[in-house]
């Protein structure tokens, strides 16, 4: 982060010229900004000491899988990024925090920028942050043929059963997270999903099936990403993308005299020992719900507030602006 020193002097420096014009909110920034970079960097620091629980047993499931499957030691290695500071979700609140800080712009209005300081903020409560890595840790554990067992949530069988849902293979917990992939639109206009680099060879290794956001939205099974953390988890302009994809599917699915429903519409069954802040963060997503289909240049300031709304949290326990591949 040091090379960003001189352009962070010239946003405080104009923040402070604004802060004299009597806009409160641009003190709030002020305040603010410094608080969440040092939180970020302290999680850096908590995941390198390893100190944070499921960055931990990442490191000790991968190091099991990589025992019984060492042709699946590529991919292995690739989710054990997930337990250091250079795994996708770690980099995902430094991409949003440069955004914030270097590209003001970007975001409808001062009360937009505060807001996404506050969510990275708690999403790097390392607590909380424990609890988002349970789906790679998930993954993990189901690449190893059941010999260990799931973290934070119900089996495979248990929640497909409790959601009537539909096996998308190896790997499912992170569809939909842009932390992994992203929704693709074919010629043929419907949208699939695409991963990232490496975590492709989920697909060639396991022989999954391209999934289609019509039928994922209609059958997906639980994730922690998609049932609890995608509020806080995902930048302003990922959530608007999302919101877009959803409406561009539901408009399809009528002309053609189908119901559409969509893959946030209720929350799916499957989620165990999770901290008190995921239950806040749960809370806020179906605030989210409730707000979606809004305008506006990055997102929506209603919204968005809204999805800040449960920062203030007390409860204790457990990619961003450009993906960087």
């Amino acid at each position: 982060m040091a090379e960003m020193q001189p352009i962070r002097i010239a946003f405080f420096t104009l923040l402070l010229f604004l802060v004299g014009c009597g806009d409160p909110v641009k003190e709030q920034i002020l305040q603010q900004t410094p608080i969440t970079e040092q939180r970020v960097q302290q999680l850096a620091a908590s995941l390198e000491a390893d100190q944070v629980r499921n960055a931990s047993l990442i490191k000790q499931y991968a190091n099991k899988v990589g025992e019984i499957k060492p042709e699946l030691q590529s991919l292995i290695d690739e989710f054990k990024k997930d337990a250091t500071p250079q795994g996708p979700l770690y980099l995902s609140l430094v991409d949003r925090l440069n955004t914030v800080t270097t590209q003001p712009q970007m975001f409808e209005s001062s009360q937009a920028v505060y807001d996404e300081l506050l969510n990275i903020y708690q999403a790097a409560d390392p607590v909380l942050f424990s609890d988002a890595l349970s789906d790679p840790l998930n993954v993990l554990a189901d690449m190893s043929d059941g010999m260990l067992p799931r973290v934070n949530s119900l089996s495979k069988s248990q929640s497909q059963q409790a959601n009537n849902a539909q096996d998308f293979g190896t790997g499912e917990q992170l569809i939909g997270n842009p932390s992994y992939g992203q929704w693709q639109t074919g010629s043929n206009g419907m949208s699939f999903w695409a991963w990232y680099g490496m975590y492709s060879m989920m697909g060639d290794l396991f022989g999954s099936r391209r999934t289609y956001y019509g039928d994922w939205s209609q059958r997906r099974n639980y994730s922690y990403y998609n049932d609890y953390g995608r509020t806080r988890y995902s930048s302003p302009s990922q959530l608007k993308k999302q919101t877009q994809l959803d409406t561009r599917t539901k408009k399809s699915f009528a002309s053609r005299g189908q119901k559409f429903q969509s893959p946030y519409s209720k929350n799916r069954a499957g989620g165990s020992s999770l901290s008190g802040k995921s239950k806040s963060a749960q809370t806020s997503a179906n605030r989210f719900r409730s707000n979606t289909v809004k305008k506006s240049n990055f997102a929506s300031k209603s919204t968005y507030s809204k999805n800040a709304s449960f920062r203030n949290s007390s409860s204790n326990t457990s990619r961003g602006f450009r993906r960087g591949k």
